[in-house]
């Protein structure tokens, strides 16, 4: 007999059980393991625009993860003037469903992990991929998971130096606050985005852009960097790939459809192709494919997000919210 419960999960409710970082990264590095080992179904992401005339869309993605026997939909909402509203860029909602019966389980904001999933994925895509021994962080951008990215880099890495840019002045100073009160040391805010990438063993792209503008240029990618792009819209040069010993995504699939991406160009004209691509992210995390074998190895990865990292750090979240009795109970028939 199956419970006719579904319990939601809200913001404060997650806020409330305070997830350590090494939850976060487990839970999204057991999703890669799972994915590698063929154990995960992924549906490529898919899009709606219900107005033009508005700079915003809805993503919905969707996948299944074997060993933790759950299925999950995730729609995210990506407006890139919300702040205007006081409202995060991206608002979500995650469904999680019992894959054997089609059953709903369990309905979660989304927002905040989104937010975690992403910065998580960065930072396994750094533990493997970048220099042991990279002591300084250019992160452009301070979009919601952007906090995340500088947040989880930092528990691996505890960086020497990191610097933080965002094209408005009061962004990126509030966010170099924030960090700079988290993480117990110094935040930088640059007004520029060389001073903030140029000389950076990690640069990462979150940046939230109408149309393609370079804003990470391909000459200041020395020999040892590792860059990672992922905003909505290309802040990259077109010759970016052209420079890389290595180019990994979180999910080809994911990667080579769809009209968004930061890499969009590249994949539409050839530049970064199934014969160009080194490997999932998935495939090093078992053992498939070699990560960083050389220091001065360049090295970029770039991801969409994955339903499966969100379905997996959701499963963690409802366990948990089950465990303390968190969350309220709703009838669903």
């Amino acid at each position: 007999m199956y419970n006719n419960k579904i319990l939601f999960i809200s913001g404060k409710d997650i806020e409330s059980m305070n997830l350590t970082n090494e939850e976060i990264l487990n839970s999204v590095e057991q999703s890669l393991v799972a994915q590698g080992s063929s154990q995960t179904v992924i549906e490529p992401r898919v899009h709606l625009i219900p107005n033009p005339s508005v700079n915003g869309h809805f993503n919905i993605l969707r996948g299944y993860i074997e060993p933790l026997n759950v299925a999950g939909v995730k729609i995210v909402g990506d407006y890139v003037d919300n702040y205007k509203k006081n409202l995060p860029s991206e608002l979500a909602l995650l469904n999680l469903y019992d894959p054997g019966t089609g059953m709903p389980l369990a309905i979660l904001d989304a927002t905040a992990i989104t937010d975690m999933r992403t910065g998580a994925l960065t930072a396994i895509g750094a533990k493997y991929l970048a220099r042991k021994d990279s002591k300084i962080l250019g992160h452009l951008g301070a979009r919601g998971t952007s906090y995340w990215n500088v947040i989880l880099l930092d528990s691996i890495f505890n960086f020497d130096e990191i610097r933080v840019n965002s094209r408005r002045p009061e962004s990126r100073e509030a966010f170099a606050k924030l960090l700079t009160e988290k993480l117990g040391k110094p935040v930088i805010a640059v007004d520029n985005s060389e001073d903030c990438l140029k000389g950076a063993d990690i640069m990462v792209e979150a940046t939230r852009l109408i149309e393609p503008e370079p804003f990470l240029l391909t000459r200041w990618v020395a020999p040892g960097t590792f860059v990672v792009p992922y905003g909505t819209i290309s802040a990259v040069e077109n010759d970016l790939t052209d420079v890389m010993d290595k180019i990994i995504v979180d999910d080809w699939g994911q990667c080579k459809g769809g009209k968004f991406g930061s890499l969009r160009y590249h994949v539409d004209s050839g530049k970064l192709s199934q014969e160009t691509l080194y490997a999932e992210l998935c495939q090093i995390v078992t053992g498939q494919k070699k990560g960083r074998e050389a220091k001065d190895e360049r090295i970029l990865f770039w991801h969409r997000g994955l339903s499966l990292n969100d379905i997996a750090l959701g499963y963690l979240i409802w366990q948990k919210a089950i465990d303390a009795k968190i969350g309220t109970e709703l009838t669903y028939r």
